[in-house]
């Protein structure tokens, strides 16, 4: 199977309608059609039913658009990573706030270590895909809001929770909140939809932005205290989830100089000897 034929069907089987698939390939219709026609006849089995309505994917066109995804999205990566071998540096993919206060720390001792690291800063739930498509060698997530399906990880640390609300509010001089405290607020949490109006949050600046504004009060990691501005407050919650900032990358990685980062950035938030 060459790869132009397998694009052409993930086109077709994700539009289901050959016109739209065509002009998405940038070719005509009967060209596109015939190829498709000629994959069947090669794998020996219906791909797409085609009535003069409507266009739909048989269990085995299912199977070849799933399977189809994934292995032009690693063809799509294996070039991106030949590209990027010649350059030394490897690339690391976090959204912005998103490192802990971790990431002066790494650089500090990558740069030590002559490890050429170039931060990339993405928004939030890009790095797994920037890692996937060979864009970024190794990213900072978040667990367990960031899925990181078969990529390799090391924990750095684990981060409780804190409140964010602007320094005015009734609760801001307490010197810890229970969920219990937060009831009749307006709270947003990472896993929720943005409350707010404007669209979805993609970063931990309109966060603070938001909240400074009154739209309401955000459950944030208590690394994200680091980066409070003074006109917020940041309260510890006594019965808040902890996350987990990991490393993560692909784990059909060999890189030697990938290795010798993750040691060198495990080794920041290591327990020092006694």
């Amino acid at each position: 199977m060459e790869s132009r034929e397998l694009a052409y069907f993930v086109a077709v089987a994700e539009e289901l309608n050959f016109g739209r698939a065509a002009e998405r390939l940038g070719m005509a219709q009967p060209p596109l059609s015939r190829a498709i026609q000629q994959l069947e006849r090669r794998l020996g089995v219906r791909l797409l039913t085609r009535t003069s309505r409507r266009v739909e994917l048989t269990p085995a066109g299912e199977v070849l658009l799933a399977e189809g995804r994934t292995a032009l999205t690693a063809l799509a990566a294996a070039e991106e990573r030949a590209r990027r071998a010649a350059d030394p540096k490897l690339v690391l993919a976090l959204k912005p706030g998103g490192d802990a206060g971790l990431l002066e720390k790494i650089l500090a001792r990558c740069a030590a270590e002559e490890i050429a690291v170039e931060p990339r800063f993405c928004a939030i739930g890009e790095q797994e895909g920037l890692l996937r498509g060979g864009e970024a060698d190794v990213a900072l997530l978040h667990l367990p809001y960031d899925e990181p399906a078969d990529l390799a990880t090391e924990v750095l640390l684990v981060d409780r929770e804190i409140v964010l609300m602007p320094s005015t509010h009734r609760l801001a001089d307490r010197t810890e909140l229970s969920r219990a405290d937060l009831d009749g607020e307006e709270v947003f949490e990472w896993t929720d939809e943005c409350p707010a109006v404007g669209g979805p949050i993609r970063d931990t600046g309109q966060v603070g932005t938001l909240v400074a504004l009154g739209q309401f009060v955000a459950v944030m990691p208590e690394s994200f205290a680091e980066y409070v501005p003074p006109n917020l407050a940041a309260v510890p919650l006594t019965d808040g989830n902890t996350s987990t900032v990991v490393l993560a990358w692909p784990a059909e990685s060999r890189s030697r100089e990938l290795a010798r980062f993750v040691r060198v950035a495990a080794g920041v938030t290591a327990p020092a000897a006694t």
